[in-house]
C-alpha cells in the first residue's frame, strides 16, 4: 500500500535515505531533516526513532512548542494523528509504517482474541529502551534491501507491534506464558522444509505456517527447541550449507551464494567470514575443512 507520510515528507526538505517493504506489507523509511517546519496526518499508525541528533527537534501542543528529542527517542503517531514539528537542528530517523490490520493481526496471533478497535496513545519524545534495542539490533544492523535479512526484519516487526499493544493501548492482557518446544516431528518437518527452501526470501509467516502456529507462539516455542531465534537458525544454516558446497563443488563462488539465498556476493562473503573466521576465496585457495 501507498503510506501517506511517506509521501507528505517528501514535499517538506526531509531526504529518503532508504526504505523498503516487508513482506506483510508494512514499510519502513529512514529519514534525514534539518531546518524544516512540517505537518502531518495519515490514515495509518507511524512509529518513529530517532537515530541521531534531534536535540533540538519541537512539537507543536497546545501549551506551545514541546522538545525532548535525541537519539534513541521515540515518537508513536497513530492514525488520524495530526502533528506539526519545528526542526531545528540535523537529524537522522527511522518511521515504520502499518495499519490498524497489522495490530489486530498481532493481538488474534498473541492472545487469540479479535479487538472490534485497538487504539493507541500517541507518544512523543519517549526513551523506551526496548523500542531502541530492538530497532538498532534487528533493523539498523543490516542491509534492508538483501531478501535474506528479511526474516531477521519481519521479526523485529512483530516484537515492536507486540510490544506497542501491551504498553501503549488500552488493551490490559497479560502475554500468555509459552512453555516448551517444537515437537520432533514438527521440528523434523520445519528443518527439512527450511532446507529445501534456503534459496528463497523467507520470513517468519513462511516458518510459522509450516508448524500451523501464530507467529509468536512459533518464534518462542523455536528458541525453546534450537536455543536460537529462527532467523538466526536460518542464516547459519545458509553459511553451513554454502560451506559445504564450497568444499565439495567447483561452483563458482556467485552461483554457491545465489543457491543459499544470499542477494550479493558481498554480502555472502562478509557474513561467511563472520561465522566462520575465513574468507569464500581463501577456503578455495587451501581446502579448510569445515569447524
Amino acid at each position: 500500500m501507498a503510506y501517506q507520510i511517506l509521501e507528505q515528507l517528501q514535499q517538506y526538505k526531509a531526504q529518503l535515505l532508504d526504505s523498503v517493504e516487508l513482506g506483510s506489507g508494512m514499510q519502513l523509511a529512514m529519514w534525514q531533516n534539518n531546518q524544516d517546519r512540517v505537518s502531518v496526518c495519515s490514515d495509518h499508525h507511524t512509529l518513529s526513532l530517532y537515530i541521531q541528533g534531534g536535540y533540538h527537534s519541537y512539537q507543536k501542543t497546545a501549551q506551545g512548542w514541546h522538545n525532548g528529542g535525541g537519539p534513541d527517542r521515540m515518537c508513536l503517531m497513530p492514525q488520524d494523528f495530526e502533528s506539526t514539528w519545528d526542526l531545528r537542528d540535523p537529524l537522522t530517523f527511522v518511521h515504520l509504517y502499518y495499519t490498524k490490520q497489522h495490530l489486530q493481526r498481532i493481538a488474534q496471533q498473541v492472545w487469540d482474541r479479535e479487538p472490534s478497535q485497538i487504539i493507541l496513545n500517541p507518544q512523543i519524545f519517549v526513551a523506551d529502551p526496548q523500542i531502541a534495542i530492538i530497532y538498532r539490533h534487528f533493523l539498523l544492523n543490516t542491509a534492508w534491501h538483501y531478501h535474506e535479512n528479511h526474516l531477521q526484519m519481519s521479526t523485529a516487526t512483530t516484537l515492536l507491534l507486540n510490544h506497542l499493544i501491551q504498553n501503549y493501548s488500552a488493551v490490559q492482557w497479560q502475554a500468555p506464558e509459552i512453555k516448551g518446544g517444537l515437537s520432533p516431528y514438527v521440528l523434523k518437518h520445519l528443518l527439512e522444509w527450511i532446507d529445501q527452501h534456503i534459496q528463497q526470501s523467507l520470513t517468519l509467516s513462511d516458518l510459522a505456517q509450516q508448524t500451523q502456529l501464530s507467529e509468536y507462539h512459533f518464534a518462542h516455542m523455536f528458541k525453546q527447541s534450537m536455543q536460537i531465534p529462527p532467523h538466526q537458525y536460518v542464516m547459519q544454516r545458509r553459511l553451513e550449507l554454502a560451506h559445504q558446497a564450497l568444499q565439495q563443488t567447483s561452483a563458482h563462488i556467485i552461483d554457491i551464494s545465489e543457491q543459499y539465498g544470499f542477494s550479493s556476493s558481498s554480502h555472502f562473503s562478509n557474513r561467511f567470514k563472520k561465522q566462520f573466521g575465513y574468507s569464500p576465496s581463501q577456503i578455495r585457495k587451501s581446502g579448510k575443512s569445515s569447524r
